[in-house]
């Protein structure tokens, strides 16, 4: 029977095992060479090397390889943490600068007030009805009553879609949309305009209540037909004035701010009918309706709100 040494002597290279020094070896006795020296087959380039791994750590990588892995992570991350924070102090100068270089927002009802003269309307006009700033805020700025004025996760939106090619998205709060009807003429062509609403928004934010920017964001608005702010719209669609106006009808309004002519009753109905079930459902979705309350909304044919238009109301 054949007995296997060590490998690296006369040892399987598929059952190495680790080579003992040659100190630890027996030394030969008579007739065995006792004189002869003990070579180290694996340094004189004969017999197998040490097994896979040895002199490694685990799983056959070094010592430590481990811990400079971890160490490249954490610079990376540190790196990371740097750029983000870079860009948020970058970011909070530049609005540092806009708020600097745009106006006040002190003369906002005096501009109100210029506009409502010039269209032959009422000032202040009657308060708000509260089904047309419920519908208003569903649609155009669901975060209305807790936001700073400027909607960060919008504004997030708009700055990456601009800066990748495809436009601007949208998403401007009730306080941008009304500085830009009050401080830019109703442009927001580019992003200078944008940027510019943005800074007013929060400073009409900082300075008027949540009451005061509905009142006067209802004041100037155009919903067609010549029908310059709230009241004039509601006498001259439906012939009742704004705390008396309808579900449907406050839906109607609420949908047209962003297009009046192209949404106009009158003139367009399949699109007016299109905006005012959009402002439903959006009324359905933030709890503000019920289902079945905006199927009973939906139900009354655009025709039947709009029966008195021209008609103005009486008193």
């Amino acid at each position: 029977m054949t007995d296997w040494g060590p490998a690296g002597d006369s040892g399987r290279g598929s059952d190495a095992t680790i080579p003992l020094p040659a100190g630890d070896l027996p030394v030969a006795g008579p007739g065995y060479g006792a004189t002869s020296p003990v070579i180290d087959t694996v340094t004189a380039g004969r017999g197998y090397g040490p097994a896979p791994g040895y002199g490694r750590g685990s799983y056959g990588r070094y010592p430590g390889a481990p811990g400079r892995r971890q160490h490249r992570a954490r610079r990376l991350l540190l790196r990371a943490i740097g750029v983000v924070v870079s860009l948020v102090l970058l970011a909070i100068m530049a609005f540092g600068a806009l708020l600097l270089v745009t106006p006040s927002v002190g003369n906002a009802p005096a501009l109100v007030r210029a506009q409502d003269l010039a269209h032959h309307v009422a000032y202040p006009g009657p308060p708000v009805s509260a089904r047309f700033a419920t519908a208003l805020v569903a649609t155009e700025d669901k975060r209305f009553y807790s936001e700073p004025g400027i909607d960060l996760f919008a504004v997030g939106r708009v700055g990456i879609s601009y800066v990748t090619g495809q436009g601007m998205q949208g998403g401007a709060t009730l306080y941008q949309q009304l500085a830009k009807l009050l401080y830019t003429n109703g442009s927001s062509a580019s992003a200078a305009d944008e940027a510019e609403q943005v800074a007013l928004a929060f400073k009409l934010y900082l300075t008027y209540t949540k009451q005061q920017i509905l009142q006067m964001y209802a004041n100037v608005a155009y919903f067609g037909n010549g029908f310059y702010g709230l009241a004039a719209a509601s006498c001259g669609y439906f012939g009742v004035r704004p705390a008396g106006m309808s579900w449907p009808q406050a839906a109607l309004l609420a949908g047209m701010v962003q297009g009046p002519s192209v949404d106009d009753p009158l003139t367009d109905p399949g699109n007016a009918r299109a905006r005012e079930v959009h402002v439903v459902g959006r009324l359905v979705a933030t709890g503000k309706l019920t289902q079945a309350q905006g199927r009973a909304a939906l139900a009354a044919p655009l025709s039947s709100l709009i029966s008195r238009a021209g008609q103005g109301c009486s008193r």
